[in-house]
């Protein structure tokens, strides 16, 4: 039987959007130390409701109205401003990147029992069970740089800042599944950058960031990160969850840690045991049998 255009763009979208995601954690590793992160994200954000915003003016597509426009502002706060704003500060603060990364990739298994409890998503033991196995493959490739050292938990409130984001990812990720799919993904979107870019902006001032060295570095990073990840990625998260299972689509976020232990192999250097590789093979079988 001929694959349908929409089952089709599943196919190719998912991998596109693993590739595109992991490089979130590359550029957050890129402009460390260059540019405060809350204020790096306000700006990205902001430049990508910017793009959304014009592409949906230029073709007359329909916007949100009423009560909507304040619906899709929150889960703009929760899937972008609340999930990444807390996530690069508890790092930045003491949390181990791979500590986060692992913490990130319990969020699946939480929206889909959300989804399951609470929307009525029907899933399966096979997605389940993908799960688990994708969920113990992050653990693998986490594993040795938590064992040489890299295990601190940092303070009380650096734990609660990752929490925040987890939850709030997970909420927002439920939200795109309700009464919000029926609008126009690119109207929603400008919409929903907004809300993420006053996020960051309000937790730039109140934590004091106003580091912004600029360099050639920092605006390039800038650019990938509103284009590419806000534009395209996040867009593909949306879609994906618009026209899909929730579960099977943030099931997509367990290959991401794996992705970036080996793209920072490459592009900078660092480690990669055969445990993270075994564990990278463990985490992609999980995707899949969750997904099938």
């Amino acid at each position: 039987m001929a694959m349908t255009r929409d089952a089709a763009l599943r196919v190719g979208g998912a991998p596109l959007f693993v590739l595109i995601w992991s490089t979130g954690f590359v550029v957050a590793r890129a402009v460390r130390g260059e540019v405060d992160p809350n204020l790096f994200l306000a700006s990205r954000f902001g430049l990508t409701m910017l793009i959304f915003a014009g592409v949906a003016w230029a073709l007359g597509v329909p916007w949100p109205r009423g009560r909507a426009i304040g619906q899709h502002f929150l889960a703009g706060v929760l899937i972008n401003g609340l999930y990444l704003g807390p996530s690069y500060w508890a790092v930045a603060h003491g949390l181990p990147a791979s500590v986060m990364a692992l913490l990130g990739a319990v969020q699946p298994l939480m929206v889909a029992l959300a989804a399951w409890g609470l929307l009525g998503e029907r899933v399966g033991r096979a997605t389940w069970a993908g799960l688990l196995i994708g969920l113990a493959g992050v653990g693998l490739v986490m594993a040795p740089r938590m064992a040489a050292g890299d295990a601190g938990y940092g303070s009380p409130m650096v734990l609660a800042a990752a929490a925040v984001a987890i939850l709030s990812m997970t909420a927002g990720a439920l939200m795109q599944k309700t009464s919000l799919a029926a609008a126009d993904l690119r109207s929603a979107s400008a919409i929903q950058n907004l809300g993420g870019a006053v996020t960051c902006a309000v937790l730039a001032l109140a934590l004091g960031e106003d580091h912004w060295q600029g360099d050639a570095r920092a605006w390039a990073a800038l650019g990938w990160a509103a284009v590419v990840l806000s534009g395209m990625g996040t867009t593909l998260l949306l879609w994906m969850l618009r026209t899909g299972s929730a579960a099977r689509a943030t099931a997509l976020l367990l290959v991401v840690p794996p992705l970036v232990a080996l793209e920072t192999f490459f592009l900078f250097g660092d480690a990669l045991s055969p445990v993270q590789i075994a564990g990278f093979a463990v985490a992609i079988a999980g995707v899949w049998l969750a997904r099938r």
